[in-house]
């Protein structure tokens, strides 16, 4: 079996990713994407913007009906910091006979020597770097003296193409904070819960959208018998 692990912190998830999904899952040839929303990561402490079971659930609406992809809830089970090798370990220990690969992008591949036990992580995957279009090859350096030349080689052969996706979470918050439209940016189920839970919208947002609320709360409560 092939399993695929695509963790981040999905602060909403967008197309891009899921785009990234479907192309490593038919890329590398994958039985099963399981898709990782991350708890506190160490190298952002600073953590999300929406909640945990937010996050959880945008994944779900997003996902919802595709075979083979599924929501891995376990980092925001275990809680705290979350390292991505014992996550990695849990897997292997479940899946004793399946081949594991690590989806990240080039800029998480840069930043791997200040991973938590980067040596033992790289021996339990196959690490999967997205290439987006434009961008140049994908450079292993960083990875020297964490594995042997075999291994790099076989993570050369594991990098996902992908076309150049002008889409992030960081600006699908601000256009949320703004006022500003998301549609085609993430799909519509995504779309329609931000907007139910007013999530990546500022205090003042949240006033002007509360009160026809209190509004019609005091409305219906004059109505009551």
């Amino acid at each position: 079996m092939r399993i695929g692990i695509f963790g981040g912190s999905f602060d909403p998830v967008h197309l891009g990713h899921l785009w990234i999904g479907e192309a490593a899952t038919e890329q590398l040839q994958l039985d099963r994407l399981l898709w990782v929303p991350s708890a506190t990561q160490p190298l952002k402490p600073a953590g999300p913007t929406a909640g945990d079971q937010q996050r959880l659930e945008m994944l779900r609406l997003a996902i919802a009906g595709r075979d083979g992809h599924q929501v891995d809830p376990r980092e925001i089970q275990r809680s705290g910091v979350s390292y991505t090798l014992d996550t990695v370990t849990q897997l292997g220990d479940e899946y004793p006979a399946a081949e594991l690969f690590l989806i990240i992008g080039s800029d998480s591949l840069e930043s791997m020597p200040r991973w938590h036990q980067p040596k033992q992580l790289l021996s339990r995957v196959t690490l999967s770097v997205v290439q987006r279009g434009g961008q140049g090859e994908i450079d292993f350096q960083v990875l020297q003296g964490m594995v042997d030349r075999q291994r790099i080689d076989q993570f050369s052969a594991a990098v996902i193409q992908m076309p150049v996706i002008e889409i992030s979470s960081r600006d699908i918050r601000s256009r949320v904070g703004q006022g500003r439209g998301i549609r085609y940016r993430v799909t519509r189920a995504v779309e329609a819960y931000i907007d139910a839970e007013g999530l990546y919208r500022s205090d003042d947002d949240h006033e002007r959208v509360s009160a026809p609320s209190r509004r019609m709360e005091r409305a219906n409560h004059k109505r009551d018998p």
